[in-house]
């Protein structure tokens, strides 16, 4: 069993009741958070529009519970770990959610005007969604009156004189590599169009009901709305699987506009729905069969060593829904571009989300050990065996060139890493030949990485 499986101890400071009498009754849960601060509540009150809330919270779930690409015979251990994630920043709740094979990332962010009550804590938990919830969304009407009360290790759906409890799950593995990757495909991610939801509709209506992982399709404008391309134009998105983009399509008919992003990087795309009150976001892989969990786009983030500034930033990080990249540069005395690459390390940690519409992050700490995720990285592992070993040399250095020659199995391997606007990576094995920067940095690449930064501050 991983150390990320092992149970943890909630120590609760009061058993979970229900306060008040007559109609007007609570029902408040007892949550546990370590620290000075245990905040017995994340939130308590009354959903302004609960058929629509309802209608997103089961979305996610379609998501997290469907199979775009997986083997069949892991599928029911795969669902029977898959649930979302639910965090409390200072004015919103934000609900995450992975695909059976994590090749598709939602989230529902519920902004003020979604709710009527106090967000009266700070933090993360995953919950299980389980049939009984599910149908309890599914007999919500616009016209009931529904409070939710978000604790630490439970969420509750109170609907009138009927409520359901959901416990607190353990987080898979595979999700704790998802967590990490997305943020950084989507911190790269560039605004490519902006639709009416009506047009929106209508495209989503129009695309083929069967897979189309096959092939590579491209989602292109077509006057106020978009049209399906088989030949890659300017502004073209790269969609793989269609079919994941279905979820859309109900949940269109409310929303006020559609926003697609694309990452050129990985051809990664995110859709996001906006609504009066909340916005639900979808963030596809480039490929049905490549999931988050695996591209490796976070492995320089992992890999860089900068300690003492990385716990300043993190210092300064109270929960908030958006983070000022500006504020947090005077917090912590740094120069703001310090700061956007300290972020992304933080993201890369799972203690910090990026949201696509505010184009800034959001301070979440996801529930899980985050000294454990470079466990779960072996091209990371592998290049500090290669320091470990001696295998890696610095040959040369100017002010813009670092060459090292990096040995393998009975070959070396020549790494080069070049500064300009951007960093540029290099590198002769077979691995970086036949995928470049695209799948993340070959071990070879880290290992140099790693040990160009080690040298420097040094000398400093």
């Amino acid at each position: 069993m991983s150390a990320l499986e092992n149970p943890q101890i909630l120590r609760y400071p009061f058993p979970s009741q229900f306060d008040g009498e007559g109609a007007t009754r609570t029902l408040r849960l007892a949550t546990f958070r370590s620290g000075e601060d245990p905040s017995p509540f994340f939130f308590e009150g009354r959903l302004a529009r609960p058929q629509q809330t309802a209608e997103l919270l089961r979305a996610i779930m379609t998501v997290v519970q469907s199979r775009f690409h997986i083997p069949a015979a892991m599928l029911g251990r795969i669902l029977a770990e898959a649930d979302p994630v639910v965090t409390a920043n200072d004015d919103r709740l934000r609900f995450e959610g992975f695909s059976a094979c994590c090749g598709a990332y939602a989230r529902l962010d519920l902004l003020p005007g979604a709710f009527a009550g106090t967000v009266a804590g700070r933090g993360t938990t995953n919950v299980d969604f389980n049939p009984p919830m599910l149908a309890a969304l599914a007999r919500v009407k616009a016209t009931d009156k529904v409070s939710l009360a978000v604790g630490a290790d439970q969420v509750v759906l109170q609907q009138q004189e009927s409520e359901v409890v959901e416990k607190k799950v353990k987080l898979p593995v595979r999700w704790l590599k998802g967590f990490v990757e997305v943020q950084t495909v989507q911190s790269r991610m560039q605004h490519v169009h902006q639709i009416p939801a009506l047009h929106a509709l209508r495209f989503f209506r129009s695309l083929p009901r069967m897979k189309t992982n096959r092939r590579a399709t491209f989602v292109t404008r077509a006057g106020q709305g978009l049209r399906l391309s088989q030949v890659e134009a300017k502004d073209a998105v790269r969609v793989g699987g269609l079919e994941r983009l279905g979820v859309l399509e109900s949940l269109a008919r409310k929303a006020d506009r559609l926003d697609v992003y694309t990452d050129a990087l990985t051809g990664a795309s995110g859709w996001t729905l906006t609504f009066p009150d909340c916005r639900f976001h979808l963030v596809i892989s480039p490929e049905v069969w490549r999931g988050f969990s695996g591209e490796g786009q976070a492995l320089r983030s992992l890999a860089t060593v900068d300690k003492t500034s990385l716990d300043k930033v993190r210092a300064s990080l109270v929960w908030q829904a958006v983070i000022d990249r500006d504020q947090l540069a005077a917090a912590a005395k740094l120069p703001p571009a310090t700061v956007d690459d300290l972020l992304k390390m933080l993201g890369a940690r799972g203690l910090v989300g990026f949201d696509l519409s505010e184009q800034a992050y959001f301070h979440r700490e996801a529930p899980f050990d985050v000294s454990q995720v470079e466990k779960l990285q072996p091209r990371l592992i592998a290049a500090r065996k290669l320091i470990d070993a001696e295998k890696v040399q610095l040959k040369q250095q100017t002010k813009t060139r670092a060459d090292f020659e990096v040995a393998g199995t009975g070959v070396i391997h020549r790494v080069t890493i070049s500064s300009g606007n951007e960093t540029a990576f290099k590198c002769t094995c077979p691995w970086h030949n036949k995928h470049g920067v695209e799948r993340g940095p070959c071990k070879h690449i880290l290992a140099a990485q790693i040990v160009l930064e080690e040298s420097e501050a040094k000398g400093q």
